[in-house]
């Protein structure tokens, strides 16, 4: 009899997404334009009013040199002035309404698939965890047009730094279904999502968060109560001298108090330094982390991971936002002691040292909790972007968890990439037997956008996201892939060694914890026919006997002799391609079987070559 196998069931995702996303943006887009119209009118409105004031004045004016007081003329200036700040609100509305229009009109984009080069391209994290990760150059994760770009919703550094590692790290089996069940609650907020969008009006990321959390737990200076107190004393002296000088009393009770300040502060210069320093990168743009705090704070959560992330914003005193804007202001007051109308009296008054105090007292209270607050952000904002996602593509469903054996078996997958017009659909089946497809067929036929269509969506499935496909059953995976290798001049590499590098990485990964899911495109190309068929097969053997499980493609026929070898843990697929007057077609379907014709010697005469 054969094994049961414990299936964990997704949560909500058999309820299909109530709104339609094409519909919704539209109607969003419409009610904002007509909101951005209505501000504009009241603007106008407005304007015409103050336009009224300012010819009431003048008039008056005229009048005040004949009949009238010059004090009527307040009246009116007055109610000029008033109604400015009233039609700076209005304005800064109707451009929230604009931006609100052009965001739902960038999500229609993304329906049209028109989104590549619009949205954050994630450049940075080509070099993120390791330069030496088994598929993220292979797979098309960063870039122009890359998956990053298409699910980024992220606002902060933390939030993009977040998703990036849940696309190259996968996740336990618990932590998978419960961000799931965190991104199905999430998938209708369309209104979190747009004002977490409009926050930071031309900013994209917030604060150095790597930074601000290294800085938040480095170890604090230890001042005492007397030290502190001595400061202000002094402080104050200083100021009191400068008074004192104004109001006729000499210099020299100034002068001593400013000698006296400077020694004190010059005893304490290494440490004031130290602190004004170190907190000038993690400083940087803190107002957007404050935004997105503030605006999550104020969400309430049903799922269970929601609520372990909202609770993480819950402590005793000021809330987290209140807290990193208190550091926000004591920085810009740390910096202005540079204001040239300032500087001689803070030089006076002690004010760096002052700052250096009160900054050193936030990071021993509240230093400790930086990193739980920026994570849970991180989180949240990861969430989101896949409850974006899962929004706009309402027919991608979550996938499937399963214990006890290594499987992947899908129906209907295709590429999140590729335009649903150009998407021509796959299923596909491994588990123990078969172990390994070998897919044969001719440059362009589809063989390597199989494996990314693979990798690509077991790697959302076990980041915690949907997954393009009708139903998609795996386990636990970890990916590993060489599509994309190139040779190294610098490091005088060549594709070859380059290559079976990258194999013995992803055989290693079969020591892991997690079975690996292999995908090697056109296996072993830079070796002679006799090699690349001994040593593919020596390979694959290897990697199934360690309970692997993947694909191999090539055009080299005598690669498919692999599956005759390894009996019923191996089969043959392939690409066809058909020659139509003089060019290459293909329709991009996998069938069962060999490659059984080749058309690249017709081919190479339908160009003129004499063969």
């Amino acid at each position: 009899m054969a094994k049961r196998l414990k299936t964990f069931h997704r949560p909500m995702t058999d309820q299909p997404t109530p709104t339609d996303p094409r519909q919704e943006y539209t109607r969003r887009v419409e009610a904002r334009l007509f909101e951005a119209a209505n501000h504009f009118e009241r603007f106008r409105r407005v304007g015409f009013v103050r336009l009224g004031f300012l010819g009431l004045t003048l008039l008056l004016a005229g009048f005040a040199l004949y009949f009238l007081s010059w004090w009527w003329l307040l009246i009116p200036m007055l109610g000029f002035i008033a109604l400015a700040p009233v039609q700076q609100q209005i304005q800064e509305q109707r451009r929230r309404c604009e931006r609100a229009a052009t965001l739902y009109q960038q999500g229609l984009e993304r329906l049209d698939d028109r989104w590549a080069g619009r949205g954050s391209t994630g450049e940075r994290f080509r070099d993120f965890l390791s330069g030496n990760h088994p598929y993220k150059e292979d797979l098309d994760f960063f870039g122009r047009g890359s998956l990053f770009e298409l699910l980024s919703a992220a606002r902060t550094q933390v939030g993009e730094d977040t998703l990036a590692r849940w696309l190259l790290t996968p996740a336990q089996r618990e932590e998978v279904l419960s961000r799931q069940t965190g991104v199905a609650e999430l998938r209708p907020n369309l209104d979190l999502r747009e004002d977490l969008a409009l926050l930071g009006e031309g900013v994209h990321t917030g604060s150095e968060a790597q930074a601000l959390t290294a800085w938040a737990a480095e170890p604090v200076w230890i001042f005492s109560t007397g030290t502190m107190w001595t400061a202000r004393v002094l402080g104050g002296l200083g100021v009191l001298g400068l008074v004192l000088w104004f109001l006729g009393f000499g210099l020299w009770t100034l002068l001593a108090a400013i000698l006296l300040g400077q020694l004190f502060a010059y005893r304490l210069r290494q440490p004031v330094q130290h602190v004004t320093e170190s907190v000038d990168v993690p400083g940087k743009d803190l107002q957007l982390l404050v935004d997105v705090l503030r605006r999550f704070e104020r969400e309430s959560f049903d799922s269970p991971r929601l609520r372990q992330l909202r609770a993480e914003l819950d402590v005793e005193g000021l809330a987290p936002s209140e807290q990193i804007a208190r550091l926000k202001r004591l920085i810009e007051l740390l910096d202005s002691r540079r204001n040239l109308m300032f500087a001689p009296l803070a030089f006076i008054a002690l004010w760096q040292v002052h700052c250096a105090f009160a900054i050193e007292q936030w990071r021993q209270t509240s230093g400790p909790a930086v990193a739980r607050w920026l994570a849970a952000v991180g989180e949240l904002e990861a969430l989101s972007s896949f409850a974006r996602y899962s929004f706009e593509h309402p027919h991608d469903p979550f996938p499937e968890l399963v214990e006890g054996e290594v499987i992947f078996d899908g129906e209907g997958l295709g590429h999140p990439l590729l335009p649903e017009s150009q998407n021509v659909r796959t299923d596909l089946h491994l588990s123990a037997h078969p172990s390994v497809l070998i897919v044969s067929g001719s440059n362009m036929s589809g063989k390597s956008t199989l494996l990314r269509t693979i990798g690509t969506n077991a790697v959302l499935a076990l980041a915690g996201a949907p997954v393009r496909a009708r139903s998609l059953r795996l386990s636990p995976l970890q990916v590993g892939a060489s599509i994309r290798i190139q040779d190294s001049l610098q490091a005088g590499a060549s594709r070859f060694y380059a290559e079976i590098t990258r194999l013995r990485q992803i055989v290693e990964l079969t020591d892991g914890p997690l079975p690996a899911l292999f995908l090697l495109d056109e296996i072993l190309h830079g070796t002679n026919s006799h090699d690349r068929k001994i040593g593919a097969e020596a390979l694959v053997r290897g990697l199934i006997d360690r309970r692997a499980i993947g694909l191999i493609t090539t055009h080299d026929l005598a690669l498919t002799q692999i599956a005759e070898e390894l009996g019923s843990r191996a089969a043959n697929v392939h690409f066809e391609d058909h020659l139509e007057r003089g060019k290459m077609t293909f329709d991009y379907i996998l069938r069962p079987g060999i490659l059984q014709k080749s058309n690249a010697l017709e081919l190479m005469r339908s160009v003129g070559l004499d063969v």
